[in-house]
């Protein structure tokens, strides 16, 4: 994990991932858990924090971890059609009873009707998969951008966002379309003037399309839904591959 993942750790959650390696390395010293919980990565911070609960967390404490550790901000995500639809079928938010007037529960409360539906303890990946369902918050997604390089604009605020990073992924409201366009300092280094040749034709192949004001690639999906998932993950991993082949020591 780097310095920037480190400063955002709270006390109390350093604490709790503190807690979790003492249980599965209780031969290690101080040092050595500190060494450890800083080599994690974002994710598997997580997953040691919720599994220093003796119970289940709850959704505030989820939201809690999702801010500090990925400073997303999930007050200010919007519940997915289908996973409002699935909810609804089910009768969770009626049962619920946290909002007699009809109106929508707030994400962490929806958290919490679907952690108690599930019968069990959730594990740190299952969670993460549930916000997903939920709000196409991909944490895992998130997690791999620690070294990427790549700024990552989704939900209406910036999750990952470093001096250093070359490009932007830019997704509008409801990730309905994406950008892709070069930051100022990977212009700067390189004396570029847009993208390079080999990422934009990658990016062209998957079907992005130019955006001259902001000399930017774009994708929207032809019936105005939600990018899935496997579509970022081959844009993310097109550009990845542009800066492993040619932009790696900038």
């Amino acid at each position: 994990m780097n310095q920037q993942n480190e400063a955002t750790l709270s006390d109390v959650i350093t604490e709790g991932i503190n807690k979790t390696l003492a249980r599965d390395l209780p031969n290690a010293g101080p040092n050595e858990l500190e060494q450890r919980r800083k080599q994690m990565n974002k994710a598997e911070l997580m997953d040691a924090y919720l599994q220093s609960f003796d119970r289940e967390p709850t959704g505030n404490v989820i939201h809690g971890v999702v801010q500090r550790l990925f400073g997303m901000d999930l007050d200010h995500v919007s519940l997915l059609p289908e996973a409002e639809h699935e909810i609804q079928a089910a009768g969770g938010l009626q049962q619920s009873g946290t909002h007699p007037d009809g109106s929508m529960p707030a994400p962490r409360e929806i958290i919490d009707i679907k952690l108690a539906t599930g019968g069990k303890r959730w594990s740190g990946p299952e969670i993460r998969r549930l916000l997903n369902s939920l709000f196409g918050v991909n944490l895992d997604a998130i997690s791999a951008l620690d070294q990427a390089k790549i700024s990552l604009f989704s939900k209406g605020q910036w999750v990952v966002r470093k001096d250093h990073d070359l490009f932007v992924v830019y997704t509008g409201e409801g990730d309905v379309d994406v950008s892709v366009y070069p930051t100022a300092y990977f212009l700067e280094r390189t004396g570029m003037d847009g993208l390079p040749e080999d990422l934009n034709q990658a990016l062209t192949d998957l079907g992005y399309r130019p955006d001259g004001e902001r000399k930017s690639l774009y994708y929207a999906d032809p019936g105005g839904q939600p990018v899935p998932d496997a579509f970022k993950g081959q844009t993310m991993g097109a550009i990845m591959a542009a800066i492993r082949n040619s932009y790696s020591h900038l």
